[in-house]
């Protein structure tokens, strides 16, 4: 699958919504879903987080993770799978802090990237993306890291 897909794929979960809901597992084996405001960095995608999260803690234990962007009312959806790393480094937080999320990171950690340690960073490399539109009664993209 091209980089052309991945690219329209990313596009359309924009469109859809600044939410998405990331699925963790933790080391119980029990599943966990939260919504989230993931940001783009590249072909990177980035979760701010608290370090002490269930979310962090599952991807200790098991960094495989899913996201699904809410449906709109045309059943147009998203999804994507990757594995996920905590970066809690002042570096990563001084280069994510500005530019890369499309809302102000201060409002929850208004120390900033200096002064925050309980703020991390959730990096997720996308390995299979999915855009359905109307359910996938539109047809089904689909892309796959090679």
């Amino acid at each position: 699958m091209s980089q052309d897909t991945f690219e329209m794929i990313k596009t359309e979960a924009s469109k859809l919504s600044m939410w998405a809901h990331i699925a963790t597992v933790g080391s119980d084996g029990c599943p966990d879903v939260v919504p989230v405001h993931p940001c783009w960095d590249g072909d990177d995608l980035w979760i701010m987080v608290g370090t002490d999260s269930v979310k962090v803690r599952n991807c200790e234990s098991n960094p495989n993770v899913a996201l699904h962007w809410q449906v709109t009312e045309n059943g147009d959806g998203v999804e994507m799978w990757g594995t996920a790393t905590v970066h809690t480094d002042v570096d990563t937080k001084v280069r994510l802090w500005t530019g890369v999320f499309d809302y102000d990171l201060a409002a929850f950690a208004p120390d900033g990237p200096h002064k925050s340690p309980g703020t991390a960073f959730m990096k997720v490399e996308v390995s299979r993306a999915l855009y359905l539109p109307m359910y996938g009664m539109k047809g089904r993209h689909e892309w796959r890291r090679k």
